[in-house]
């Protein structure tokens, strides 16, 4: 195994300490995501890190740029790529990663001009993945100068892209389950404000539905709020 350096070694450590506070944390997923990309750039010194998610929603799938510490608006700009498409692609679809020397050379890699523009030379790109099937993205790492990426580089990023992975599927899974948790919560009150109106207007339990429906589309507000108005009635008077 190649050997590294104690303090480089420390440093990743305390990148995947950074990003493990995070799978436990209130943060939001885009802020989850500029964590990670900031946290790899420090602790390696590449030139640049960006991280791609996979779109579930489009059909078929694509792979979307989502975050990176640069803020060259060649690179920051909106993209995307199909999933057979790309550096991305292969190693999202191949679940494996794939390293470039000189990714000029590379003819996976799409964006030759802006690399020229921006002076990226080699580049390590590694799938984000959860045990040995689930991959939901990759992380693309960059250098300025040729570089030849060491075995320990290699295990160590991925390491870190492992632990970005779980962190952003508990972000979405917090975010899913508070979701569904609102909406369990309005159906209840919306069912509570229809039994008030059964009582007090003698509608029976459609009506009583629709009249929310009118009410929430007549006074612009959700039917949550107009619910709730009507059971706060109930119980003043």
């Amino acid at each position: 195994m190649d050997k590294i350096k104690p303090k480089t070694y420390d440093q990743y450590i305390k990148a995947l300490m950074d990003i493990s506070r995070a799978i436990t944390s209130d943060l939001y997923l885009e802020e989850i995501l500029k964590l990670i990309v900031m946290v790899t750039a420090q602790v390696t010194g590449f030139a640049i890190c960006s991280l791609w998610l996979i779109d579930e929603n489009e059909t078929p799938k694509k792979i979307r740029l989502k975050a990176t510490q640069s803020i060259d608006p060649e690179y920051v700009k909106d993209r995307s790529l199909n999933m057979d498409e790309g550096v991305v692609g292969f190693v999202a679809t191949h679940k494996r990663p794939l390293i470039a020397e000189n990714i000029l050379k590379e003819p996976r890699f799409k964006e030759k001009e802006m690399a020229k523009k921006l002076g990226l030379v080699s580049m390590l790109s590694l799938p984000l993945q959860v045990g040995n099937e689930h991959v939901i993205g990759v992380l693309n790492c960059f250098t300025a100068r040729r570089h030849v990426f060491s075995e320990t580089e290699v295990n160590l990023i991925t390491t870190v892209a492992n632990q970005s992975a779980l962190a952003i599927l508990n972000t979405e899974l917090m975010v899913k389950t508070r979701v569904i948790q609102e909406e369990l919560e309005t159906r209840k009150i919306v069912e509570r404000a229809k039994e008030v109106l059964m009582q007090r207007r003698s509608m029976k339990a459609e009506q009583a539905h629709r009249w929310l429906q009118k009410r929430s589309m007549d006074s612009r507000k959700s039917m949550r709020q107009v619910a709730e108005a009507i059971i706060l009635s109930d119980e003043i008077f």
